[in-house]
């Protein structure tokens, strides 16, 4: 990224018309002026940002975006489309379809990206109007109830990421390196397949912490690779505190070749589209990304969470209390 003018070309149907409207920012100006003011964001909806790059998983968009735009707590969805060799006219068929085709009433718009910088997904955006952002990817399907649930639970957590796809870190002794994980009863990373946060924290990972963010947003740019962990560093270094994991009734990773049912939407070549697909040492990588984040940085902010929030009857989260996990309606008993 550069401290150059980013043009964002904002696609948008209204009736039969194509309008063409461009957006001008300069996000590592540190100048706020060209973002509204965080008292005036609303908080009773957030505005969705899907990740977009290849054409193929078009007909899934169909779908998370109907989805996205039927709940009530969702103020707009906009596709950032990162592949910049896409056509510009396959985008504006593909913001007219989008729109024309959804069953909801939160308008769906897609934006071509300035770059294909996956730090681009966390550009701060003047157009967006709420105090809340999800992240997520275009293959990650949830039910609606599921998308109003995690959003109650961001809103009494208003400082910290809430998602649904959990990771952890640890220290390799031997190697004396960080390594990205999975563990059964703790975690200190969410992914940005679907990620509630501030939008605030837009602004802090583009334009925050000086030379060593911007040393660690080089590295992603290198790696191709770990936004959302820098993004939980950011969040983490911020708060002092780990991330929110939350349940859902029903979600389809449709990106996972090991999703059962997938070839209906998607053929195997489709699947690699996936980068944990076509990156054999991806948890290798991820762990290098955690160790040099760790090194430019000069700390280790992030922090463990334990347990699950639930929204089903039978269902009940675990938290931690003396050192142990236990179902959470024991954390206050006597």
């Amino acid at each position: 990224m550069t401290t150059g003018q980013l043009i964002f070309i904002f696609l948008t149907i209204t009736s039969s018309l194509t309008f063409t409207t461009t957006f001008s920012l300069r996000p590592l100006s540190g100048n706020r002026r060209t973002l509204p003011s965080q008292k005036h964001l609303r908080s009773d909806q957030f505005t969705v940002l899907i990740n977009g790059y290849s054409e193929s998983r078009i007909p899934i968009l169909h779908t998370i975006t109907g989805i996205y735009s039927s709940s009530p707590s969702v103020a707009a969805v906009v596709v950032l489309w990162g592949n910049t060799k896409t056509p510009v006219k396959t985008l504006v068929e593909l913001s007219h379809n989008l729109s024309v085709s959804s069953p909801g009433d939160a308008p769906i718009s897609v934006i071509r990206q300035p770059s294909s910088s996956l730090n681009d997904r966390f550009l701060p955006r003047p157009w967006i109007s709420t105090r809340a952002v999800m992240i997520c990817d275009d293959d990650i399907e949830i039910d609606r109830k599921s998308i109003e649930f995690a959003f109650n639970i961001w809103r009494n957590n208003p400082e910290q990421l809430v998602g649904l796809f959990a990771r952890s870190h640890e220290f390799d002794l031997t190697n004396r390196r960080w390594i990205y994980t999975v563990h059964p009863d703790r975690y200190s990373i969410l992914l940005t397949k679907f990620m509630l946060m501030k939008t605030e924290y837009l602004y802090q990972y583009t334009c925050g912490g000086g030379e060593s963010m911007a040393q660690a947003r080089l590295i992603v740019d290198e790696m191709r690779n770990c936004e959302d962990i820098l993004m939980n560093f950011v969040v983490a270094n911020t708060t002092g505190v780990g991330p929110v994991l939350v349940g859902a009734k029903r979600v389809r990773d449709w990106g996972d070749a090991r999703n059962e049912g997938g070839r209906g939407l998607m053929t195997t070549e489709e699947v690699a589209v996936g980068l944990s697909s076509r990156k054999k040492d991806h948890r290798k990588r991820r762990g290098d990304c955690i160790t040099e984040f760790h090194r430019v940085l000069g700390k280790m902010p992030l922090r463990y969470s334990y347990g699950k929030m639930v929204d089903s009857i039978g269902e009940q989260g675990l938290c931690e209390k003396g050192g142990k996990l236990v179902f959470c309606d024991q954390q206050f008993s006597k």
